[in-house]
């Protein structure tokens, strides 16, 4: 268990997966730590979310039908008018070609699925886009 006095500061942290399950658990395990959360359950969804919630965070899966991560982060990105959130693929894939993807596709991490929540506070704690 994480220590309360040692949490950074609270963020609006938007989670985009299609497995509802480890979605909702996610941001549900978020908000247990002061974080305040959405979810969606797809590509296209998230992309609405992100401009309805503006995030400060997106944890966001990269293998989604119809609209992937890869095509979310895109779209996000060019979005000039929208305050630009930090983008962590938070995926299974971790081969070197996703990760050039991911680091080239304007992503600001990239975590491997599963991972252990201590890994997902800190990462989300830290991590920060800058534009």
């Amino acid at each position: 268990m994480i220590a309360t006095a040692s949490l950074p500061a609270a963020k609006r942290v938007l989670v985009v997966d299609d497995n509802r399950d480890a979605a909702d658990l996610t941001a549900q395990m978020l908000d247990l730590y002061g974080h305040t959360t959405a979810v969606a359950y797809g590509g296209r969804e998230g992309i609405e979310a992100a401009v309805r919630f503006a995030p400060d965070v997106i944890l966001l899966d990269l293998g989604m039908p119809e609209v992937d991560g890869f095509a979310v982060a895109s779209t996000l990105r060019q979005m000039s008018a929208m305050r630009q959130p930090a983008l962590i693929a938070y995926t299974a894939w971790n081969d070197v070609q996703t990760r050039q993807r991911t680091q080239a596709g304007g992503f600001d991490d990239h975590m491997v699925k599963p991972a252990k929540f201590e890994d997902i506070l800190a990462l989300v704690a830290t991590t920060t886009h800058l534009t």
